[in-house]
């Protein structure tokens, strides 16, 4: 499956892995030596909490080389319709909105980032200025007009 990131996704994905290898590394191998000294390592609480977390540590550095590794970067770059890396202005009964369209790996709903496989960003694709369109919601269905792409 393609991976959309735009460049500020790709950078924070480049930052968060540098941080998870240096920073992180190391720090889990203090915690790791530091469980270790403690002895019996069958009934050693805090060593089974390290290595989870060493665990759960090289899983996430894996998952992000591999988005990296296989992103398409996608930047702004046509105004005239919604599409991946589109900052999108609409109106609807929960007023006036603002998303942008991202890839899956970078979306935020709490920042307005929305994947473009959600129901909403699904919905925004392709459309136009003016556009007015519905989308299924919990909420029942919802008319939304798009008033601005950026």
């Amino acid at each position: 499956m393609t991976k959309y990131l735009t460049p500020d996704g790709l950078d924070q994905l480049k930052k968060e892995l540098e941080q998870l290898k240096t920073t992180e590394r190391k720090s889990l191998a203090k915690r790791l030596e530091e469980a270790i000294s403690f002895g019996d390592l069958s009934e050693n609480a805090a060593y089974s909490e390290a290595k989870d977390a060493q665990g759960f540590l090289e899983r996430r550095i894996a998952e992000i080389e591999d988005i990296i590794q296989s992103a398409v970067v996608v930047s702004k770059n046509k105004k005239d319709s919604v599409q991946v890396a589109s900052t999108v202005e609409t109106d609807s009964k929960f007023g006036k909105q603002k998303f942008q369209i991202v890839g899956q790996e970078e979306s935020n709903p709490m920042e307005g980032k929305i994947s473009y496989r959600s129901p909403i960003g699904k919905a925004l694709m392709g459309h136009r200025k003016g556009d007015i369109f519905l989308v299924e919601t919990p909420q029942g269905k919802v008319e939304y007009k798009i008033t601005k792409i950026e």
